[in-house]
């Protein structure tokens, strides 16, 4: 029962960091119907970043919202140099290869700059796990729950409670209504896709310290975060988080049971039954539009 519980904690603490770089497909698909497929390459970015400003003698608390603008920057670019110009020709699939081109990109440039080894994060929170109700947790993987948490609740409010965040959730609802109101769409696309790497990059400098840093860290996860937001509704923030954590559990308890090598299939069969079944996800809904 102790291991299980074990189990179960790291599998909740790996599903958050999959629901917030899924949160941050979602920031984009609510907005422009597209979504970042260099999220993972955003949350590389964001640890490699971090790993830097730590190692030169920077505060790692004080090094989270330099990541964050950091990586505001790096999507506002994305968004600007490979999503604007095919939302803009109405090309359906320009923003898919645009956004992985540049994710290659980035990856490259990575490689570079910080070589392909991968790299210890100095942790900043003591490394010997504790107790917790009966089983063993790292601080860190407690740190990592709590962040995501504040992270997504923290853009929930944005999006509810301030003028800009309700020019967002306008362009979702209707993007051709909410430019008749006014509103800047182009200026809040660009917004979301920042808010988007933003998250990603959070995320990055939050995981790296419970993993090996590097240039190929973003690319599985990245993957893995997609299959959560398909999983649990691209519409639907308590979806994503459901099926962050359902995958992260699956995966750790999977890993440990059976095999390592089967750690990645529970959470792909869930993937092709929620696609047979239930295409918009598991609290996802499903929209009509007019044509």
């Amino acid at each position: 029962m102790e291991i299980l519980l074990q189990l179960v904690y790291s599998g909740i603490a790996l599903g958050m960091i999959y629901a917030v770089i899924a949160f941050g497909y979602q920031l984009t698909f609510q907005t422009s119907d597209t979504l970042n497929f260099g999220q993972g390459d955003a949350l590389m970015l964001g640890a490699m970043v971090g790993l830097t400003l730590v190692n030169k003698g920077m505060n790692y608390w004080v090094m989270l919202p330099v990541v964050i603008v950091f990586g505001l920057v790096q999507g506002s670019v994305v968004e600007r140099i490979g999503v604007a110009p095919a939302i803009k020709i109405k090309s359906e699939f320009g923003w898919i290869m645009s956004t992985i081109a540049l994710g290659i990109i980035f990856k490259n440039v990575a490689e570079n700059i910080w070589g392909r080894d991968d790299l210890k994060f100095p942790s900043p929170l003591p490394e010997s796990p504790m107790k917790f109700l009966g089983a063993n947790v790292l601080p860190m993987e407690i740190l990592v729950v709590i962040g995501a948490v504040l992270m997504m609740l923290g853009v929930e409010f944005f999006n509810r409670k301030t003028i800009y965040g309700k020019a967002v959730v306008a362009t979702f609802n209707d993007r051709d209504a909410a430019k008749l109101m006014g509103i800047n769409t182009g200026l809040v696309i660009t917004f979301s896709y920042a808010l988007s790497s933003a998250t990603a990059a959070f995320a990055g400098a939050l995981i790296a310290p419970l993993t090996l840093t590097g240039a190929t860290m973003g690319a599985v996860l990245g993957l893995k975060a997609f299959a959560v937001a398909i999983i649990g509704g691209l519409t639907s923030g308590l979806g994503i988080i459901v099926g962050g954590i359902i995958l992260g559990v699956a995966e750790t308890t999977t890993g440990f049971y059976l095999s390592t090598g089967y750690k990645d299939v529970p959470g792909l069969v869930l993937l092709l039954l929620v696609l047979a079944f239930k295409p918009s996800g598991l609290f996802g809904k499903t929209a009509i539009k007019k044509v």
